[in-house]
């Protein structure tokens, strides 16, 4: 029989993922000789053997690759055969410069979750349980190769029995970084708030939540906040100490099963609750939902909620359901559900370290259930939803970053700083696009200081020269400020990218366009190519780069510039002076303050205008008598849209809007609006007329490709309406899948077109 022998290269998200030990597995099977190594590139592999058996070798590296890994590319070179080797070895990894990938953390999988609850196994209940299937990678790796001596756990020497796992290529620990036991491993460690520990830290933590104390719990990415979910009292409490007074707040429970009482969910929901991701899920509320977890999410139609994804939040739920056996447990009702909110003063980044959480969270928790082991990156929890027909982002952090976008074009490496709010990072290498974690709004020095720490990790752990680095066109954003000067202390350019031209940018990114698209845009404010305030944009984007703005929303004025984003009473003021209703303005908020805004329109006083399409819902919400003043971001659209859902779906009012010149005025629905006294009708015909309203834009656009992004698409009701009534007219439709489509997928946009005019540049 013929034999082969050559070098083989794997690339992609092949580190820390077992992807060694299941070439030496598949190795043996085959009776190849050889090794495999890690490297800068990826993995590398020498092989000798039968024709026929390296040849399926090299087609089943990656057809029955580790679920962890991704593979990008395998690559076959003939080549000469080291003579003395007669059996299949690991190597030692071999440093250089990175080209490959570490891969996110992921929940503790179903082998660990067995032996944690087995009574008989030497890692039962062990609080930091993992294996190469599991556990924590980008939080504790400082720099590639991924090995334990570039982790947070090269302080912990595993004792023998581990040292024999980890050595053995057919164990499922070999070479898994953060392995350890009860005897070698990190420790945990239950204190009150003066640093006095308590014996059983699990058992004390569940009695203290129990007993409507609030906790701060060390996890991964970082510490949550922890309390009953069912204790209004203490979830009261949660909410004053963290200032988070409305904003909706995830809960925990140990399984799918024990969602029932709260939300509904569909099968593609609990397949992203159950995914090795453990995303936070946003599921439709029950009409006992607010009964029985009062306050957790209040006024909102959808609940976040998540099952455990670490071995300790596990044993909480196995703690309160008595410490039973095996884990047919999981699969029953529990009744504990608990509040697993990010650990964060209101605004500010989330907590990583010990001794900050005692400084940060002072006030707030009552105990700290603590570990020894350093996180070496924050990342929050990624949140999610089903959109229809698609998982969406709401925000794309743990579970997810830094997993890589291969991108349509290879070119200059970029790094991108994202907008001012809900602010991400992204770095580029070839063909590759690595968006970061959440870092979150940049209104404050610690979230400011958040987004350089993760720029300079991002680049040093996958060790990225950036040759361009891109901005929003904003010049007062931090990110704008800070990229600016980045590009100057490195000699390279910068280059702004108008914001809304990057919403679509990124997904075309992603979906691999070649063609031009048609863009719509519908999020709060960002700044225009004519320095006005845009937000509901009709663009034509090529595809090397470059856009025009084809239309926009009728422009309403802003009462108070950035107040009226806050208080939907001044929106709603706005568009009754635009009906020529200033009357109806005094008769509903009063003469000294309805006469007040009168002057500032009749005067032109602090009344910048804008297209933004997030003002159109907030004046609904504020016409409708909705709310007036909200107390977090989009909550006038929250609250709309839940009373639409309340209401059930309605017809559009055909002659609810003027479309001429490329502008799309909503004015005339507003005047049927301001005499409604039907407040979830309203709702309901708004998102419906705004919807008929969209799909005639697009369609004067003319055929082509529609992308739909901007944070208004998070708007369930409005995104799978527009989304059906534009594929039923034969419309290519995309949207976001891979980022958020609100804020938090303009770094991926911007890199994505100053990439193109790298390249254009160098044509």
């Amino acid at each position: 029989m013929s034999s082969r022998q050559g070098l083989v290269r794997v690339r992609g998200q092949v580190q820390g993922v077992g992807f060694r030990p299941f070439v030496y597995r598949l190795a043996n099977a085959l009776s190849l000789q050889g090794w495999v190594r890690n490297d800068a590139e990826g993995v590398e592999i020498s092989v000798r053997g039968e024709s026929s058996a390296v040849s399926d070798f090299l087609s089943r590296l990656e057809s029955d690759r580790p679920v962890l890994s991704r593979v990008d590319g395998v690559e076959f070179e003939e080549a000469f055969f080291d003579e003395s080797l007669h059996d299949f070895t690991v190597e030692t990894s071999r440093g250089g410069r990175i080209n490959t990938a570490i891969a996110p953390d992921v929940s503790v999988c179903a082998d660990c979750l067995a032996e944690l609850f087995d009574a008989s196994n030497r890692r039962y209940r062990h609080p930091f349980i993992n294996c190469t299937h599991c556990g924590p990678r980008y939080t504790i790796v400082g720099k590639l190769p991924y090995d334990r001596k570039h982790t947070s756990m090269a302080k912990f020497a595993q004792c023998s029995a581990c040292e024999a796992e980890y050595r053995d290529p057919l164990n499922r620990r070999f070479h898994a970084q953060p392995n350890a036991c009860k005897a070698c491993g990190p420790q945990l460690a239950l204190v009150d708030a003066k640093g006095v520990p308590e014996n059983d830290p699990v058992g004390s933590a569940l009695r203290h939540i129990l007993s409507g104390k609030i906790l701060a719990i060390k996890g991964i990415g970082g510490f949550h906040l922890v309390c009953d979910a069912r204790n209004n009292a203490a979830v009261a409490r949660l909410r004053a100490s963290k200032c988070r007074i409305e904003k909706p707040l995830a809960v925990m429970v140990s399984g799918s099963a024990s969602l029932a009482p709260f939300a509904v969910s569909n099968r593609q929901e609990i397949g992203l609750l159950e995914s090795q991701e453990s995303p936070i899920v946003l599921l439709k509320k029950t009409e006992k939902c607010d009964a029985e977890l009062p306050g957790a999410a209040p006024g909102a139609a959808f609940v976040g909620a998540m099952l455990p994804h670490t071995p300790l939040q596990y044993l909480l739920f196995h703690e309160a359901a008595g410490r039973p056996e095996g884990l047919s447990w999981l699969e029953e009702e529990q009744p504990l559900v608990l509040v697993m909110t990010s650990a964060n003063p209101k605004g500010e980044p989330l907590v990583v370290d010990n001794a900050e959480a005692f400084e940060r969270l002072d006030g707030i928790a009552d105990f700290f259930l603590l570990h020894d082991r350093d996180i070496l990156q924050r990342c929050d929890d990624s949140v999610m939803r089903w959109n229809g027909e698609a998982p969406q982002f709401v925000r794309r952090s743990r579970g997810f970053a830094p997993r890589a976008l291969k991108l349509p074009i290879s070119g200059p490496s970029v790094l991108a700083f994202g907008s001012g709010y809900k602010n991400t990072v992204c770095a580029t290498r070839g063909d590759e696009a690595f968006l970061s974690q959440h870092i979150g709004d940049l209104d404050n020095a610690a979230s400011c200081l958040a987004l350089e720490e993760a720029a300079a990790h991002l680049l040093d752990v996958l060790q990225i020269e950036p040759e361009i680095v891109a901005h929003d066109l904003h010049p007062d954003f931090f990110s704008s400020r800070h990229a600016v000067e980045f590009a100057e202390s490195k000699g390279i350019a910068a280059v702004a990218v108008q914001h809304h031209h990057a919403h679509v940018a990124a997904v075309m990114a992603e979906h691999g366009v070649n063609e031009p698209v048609l863009g719509l845009v519908l999020d709060g404010i960002g700044l225009g190519g004519d320095g006005g305030i845009w937000g509901g944009e009709l663009l034509q984007v090529g595809a090397e780069g470059g856009f025009s703005r084809l239309g926009h929303l009728a422009p309403l004025a802003l009462p108070g510039g950035d107040s009226a984003a806050r208080e939907p009473w001044r929106m709603a003021a706005s568009a009754l002076h635009a009906l020529g209703r200033d009357d109806e303005i005094v008769r509903r908020y009063g003469k000294l303050r309805g006469n007040m805004l009168i002057e500032m329109f009749e005067r032109n006083l602090n009344v910048p205008l804008t297209s933004s399409a997030g003002r159109w819902f907030d004046a609904a919400a504020g016409i409708l008598g909705v709310i007036e003043k909200t107390g977090f971001e989009g909550q006038a659209a929250m609250l709309l849209e839940r009373l639409a859902h309340k209401h059930g779906p309605v017809g559009p009012l055909d002659s609810g809007f003027i479309l001429e010149g490329g502008i799309l005025n909503f004015l005339p629905l507003f005047e049927i609006l301001a005499d409604m006294k039907d407040a979830p009708y309203g709702a309901a015909l708004f998102h419906a007329t705004l919807a008929e309203g969209l799909r005639q834009w697009l369609r004067a656009g003319g055929p082509a490709t529609v992308v739909l992004s901007g944070g208004c698409f998070m708007n369930a009701i409005l995104s799978r309406s527009l989304k059906a009534k534009l594929e039923s007219e034969g419309h290519a439709v995309l949207e976001a899948r891979f980022a958020p489509p609100n804020d938090g997928g303009i770094s991926l946009g911007q890199a994505y077109v100053a990439m193109q005019e790298g390249i254009a540049a160098c044509a």
